[in-house]
C-alpha cells in the first residue's frame, strides 16, 4: 500500500508492529491512524462482537455487512481476490490418492482420514460441526494441534495427520507442494485482504493507489510473497516492490 500510494505522490508514513487489533482499531478511530490494511473477515467479528451469523461467511456477504458496523468517518474501498483464511489442506498424494479437490469430495472417504487444527476447531461451526452438517464430512479421528502453527503443518508433512486445518496464505503450502480444497459452501468466513481508511484522509489518488494493489493481489501471489519473506527472509520492503512492479502497479 505504501509503495504504490507514493508511487502516485501520495505522502506516507508507516507504523510498523503496532500491535493486536484491539490495539490499532483505537488509534485508527482516534486518528492517529489513516489507512490499515485489514481482513474483511476478522474485522467484521472484531466490530461485531455478538457474533457474525452463520449464513454470512461468502466474500461479498461479509464485504455488505461489515459496512454497517464500520467506524464513524471510515470507509472500506473494494476488496481484494486475496485472502487468507481457513483451509481444509491435504498433501499431493492425498489428494491423488482420494481425487480430492474440494471439501464435498472428503465426504466418502474422511471416515478413514485423520484431521488436524487449532483445538477450537472441534467445536466450532466453521470446524467439525459446520464440516458434518455442510458438507456430510466425518473424520476418522480429530487431534487437537493449533492454530495453523508449526504442530499442524508438522504433522501433515510427516504423515501423523491427512488432514490440516491451516491458513491459505501459509507458506508451507507452496513449500511442500500441498492442496488446499476449495469450500464452495463457504463454510469458512472470507478473509479478504481490504483497504480500512478514514474518508478524510482519503483522495483521487489515493484511491487509485489502494485499488491497483487490490486489483493485483491474489491468494497466490500474496502466499507466494510472503513465502519469500517467512522462508527466504527477504525485505519485506524488497519483496513489496518487487510485487508492485511485476504486476504493472508502480
Amino acid at each position: 500500500y505504501a509503495q504504490a500510494l507514493e508511487a502516485e505522490g501520495v505522502k506516507v508514513e508507516t507504523k510498523p508492529n503496532i500491535g493486536s487489533r484491539e490495539v490499532y482499531m483505537e488509534a485508527f478511530k482516534s486518528g492517529d491512524i489513516d489507512l490499515l490494511p485489514e481482513y474483511n473477515g476478522a474485522l467484521l467479528a472484531y466490530l461485531k462482537p455478538d457474533g457474525v451469523p452463520e449464513n454470512v461467511s461468502a466474500p461479498e456477504d461479509v464485504y455488505e455487512a461489515l459496512q454497517e458496523v464500520l467506524p464513524e468517518g471510515s470507509e472500506t474501498l473494494p476488496q481484494s481476490e486475496a485472502e487468507d483464511k481457513d483451509t481444509l489442506t491435504v498433501s499431493k498424494e492425498t489428494a491423488a490418492k482420494y481425487s480430492l479437490t474440494s471439501i464435498e469430495d472428503l465426504a466418502p472417504v474422511a471416515k478413514d482420514l485423520t484431521l488436524g487444527g487449532s483445538p477450537e476447531f472441534k467445536e466450532r461451526h466453521q470446524g467439525l460441526v459446520g464440516l458434518d452438517e455442510v458438507y456430510g464430512v466425518t473424520f476418522k479421528e480429530f487431534k487437537p494441534l493449533d492454530a495453523g502453527g508449526p504442530l499442524t503443518t508438522g504433522a501433515l508433512a510427516k504423515g501423523d495427520i491427512d488432514v490440516a486445518n491451516v491458513f491459505s496464505t501459509d507458506s508451507a503450502i507452496p513449500t511442500n507442494g500441498w492442496v488446499v480444497l476449495e469450500d464452495p459452501e463457504n463454510l469458512f468466513l472470507s478473509q479478504n485482504v481490504v483497504p480500512l481508511i478514514r474518508s478524510e484522509a482519503l483522495s483521487s489518488d489515493a484511491e487509485t493507489a489502494l485499488n491497483a494493489v487490490s486489483e493485483a493481489l491474489t491468494t497466490a501471489n500474496l502466499t507466494e510473497a510472503l513465502a519469500k519473506v517467512q522462508v527466504d527472509k527477504a525485505d519485506p520492503a524488497t519483496v513489496a516492490k518487487e510485487f508492485l512492479a511485476d504486476n504493472g502497479v508502480s
